[in-house]
């Protein structure tokens, strides 16, 4: 509570997040069964590596770790988008970044809504990743004036929590009666809806044009389809799923294994074929595929060049596949990429070195203890090299499209993939916000520069360099 009697939006979260774990595990038992995997494999790992224990203590991510999730949905309208942005709002979650998904063939472009501050991210680090369907990306003009039709009549909203979305905005907080009840009624927005709100026909026509376009048209809400809880190695959860019953996607998503993990991996069970009633349907006859599981590890934040060289790497490694990554060649692809990726530097301090990553700055016991010298080094290398300041990797808060794609086209289905001639837009999505997304890059050049800051005042320096 702040002197006002309102819930810190970082709690709002904090609680917002328990309460979507708890519903989706009673909706998909499979869940349950990952974070079980999940919580024995980052026990195991840090067993046996203390130096990844010790290194998560330094950023304190030790105590965010068994906490972490990320969610996805994807909403239809512009009205819609806007209307989650203030939801997500309430929790402290601002958008980050936009994605452009149609040129591998999804038609949605998307945007992360999380917290933006590091003291806020230790609190819950909460991600949702959140698609707004191009509509305009339906080549049939009938079958778009349908979708159009059929959204326009639906609200994914309840009344009261538009009603306590309102008094936030107006009051500047909620208390917490009121944040215990937004909780509540937040969750029916991201709750599975066996009824949907088509036909079978019209279901089957969206459904022909693409998977993706009848899971957001064709129901009540943007279902939570799937939630994300975070290992420190994915490579064992890889081969630990078939082991509990599981079935993986082929291929784990994005940077090779790594002694220094960069960015993101992700990997992925397949979608539940799930019984649905349409509304010509006394029962549910029919069924539906969507919703999935999903396992990410997350890595260093790059910087911009280290954003650059790593674009390249994968993109050069996509093009001797020549195809898209799946089943049959697997192995193939992760060869492709252990030798391309050879030219990314797989150390910290090269990293540093190089300028390829954003890094947090600490000041050790030995600096303190030698914050009374008369002289001491004035640099931030200087600093560093004499064992004042230590430096740990900033961890990667958000998200890759090309692997959000892979993601997607693996529990869509091979015959998804779809050729879409049309650019980026990006200030058409900002418009369907209504507000511009942030720039995570600048994020983590302000939390390393915070951070350099904060080393400084420790130590009762000038500002460093």
């Amino acid at each position: 509570m702040n002197d006002q009697g309102f819930v810190s939006p970082d709690e709002i979260r904090a609680q917002f997040s328990r309460a979507m774990s708890d519903m989706y595990k009673s909706e998909v038992p499979l869940y349950g069964t990952l974070l079980d995997l999940v919580a024995e494999t980052n026990k195991k790992v840090m067993e046996d590596s203390p130096e990844i224990a010790e290194h998560l203590r330094w950023t304190g991510e030790i105590s965010r770790l068994a906490m972490e999730r990320h969610g996805a949905i994807r909403v239809g309208t512009a009205e819609e988008l806007s209307t989650i942005r203030r939801l997500f709002a309430v929790m402290g979650m601002q958008p980050v970044g936009y994605y452009d998904l149609s040129p591998a063939g999804v038609p949605v472009h998307s945007t992360a809504f999380r917290a933006v501050h590091e003291s806020s991210l230790q609190v819950s680090p909460f991600r949702v990743f959140t698609s707004l369907l191009r509509l305009e990306l339906i080549e049939n003009p009938e079958l778009r004036e349908l979708a159009s039709h059929i959204l326009a009549k639906r609200d994914i909203f309840t009344p009261r929590v538009k009603e306590l979305i309102a008094k936030f905005e107006a009051k500047g907080g909620l208390d917490e009666a009121d944040a215990n009840e937004f909780v509540k009624e937040a969750l029916e927005t991201f709750r599975w809806h066996t009824q949907a709100t088509v036909t079978a026909a019209e279901y089957n026509q969206l459904h022909d044009q693409h998977r993706l376009i009848a899971d957001v048209v064709a129901f009540k809400g943007p279902h939570i389809n799937h939630l994300t809880p975070r290992t420190l190695d994915i490579d064992q959860i890889q081969v630990g799923m078939p082991k509990r019953g599981i079935t993986p996607k082929a291929v784990v998503e994005g940077p090779p294994r790594r002694q220094c993990p960069i960015l993101l991996r992700q990997t992925s069970f397949k979608a539940l074929q799930e019984k649905v009633a349409f509304v010509d349907q006394d029962r549910a006859e029919g069924s539906h595929t969507a919703r999935f599981g999903e396992i990410e590890q997350r890595g260093a934040a790059l910087t911009p060049k280290g954003r650059a060289l790593y674009d390249l790497l994968l993109s050069a490694t996509r093009d001797e596949l020549k195809e898209f990554p799946s089943e049959h060649n697997a192995q193939r692809y992760n060869d492709l990429l252990e030798k391309y990726f050879k030219d990314f530097p797989d150390s910290h301090e090269e990293m540093r070195k190089q300028g390829l990553a954003f890094f947090r700055y600490f000041v050790t016991e030995k600096g303190i203890a030698a914050r009374s010298d008369v002289v001491r080094p004035r640099t931030l290398d200087d600093l560093i090299s004499a064992g004042h300041v230590h430096f740990e990797p900033l961890v990667y808060e958000d998200f890759l499209p090309v692997s959000a794609a892979g993601i997607f086209q693996s529990n869509l289905g091979d015959n998804a993939q779809v050729s879409y001639e049309i650019t980026s837009n990006q200030a058409g999505f900002h418009a369907a916000l209504e507000a511009p997304v942030l720039n995570e890059l600048e994020l983590y050049a302000a939390t390393q520069r915070r951070s350099i800051l904060e080393c400084a005042a420790t130590l009762q320096l000038p500002p460093l360099v």
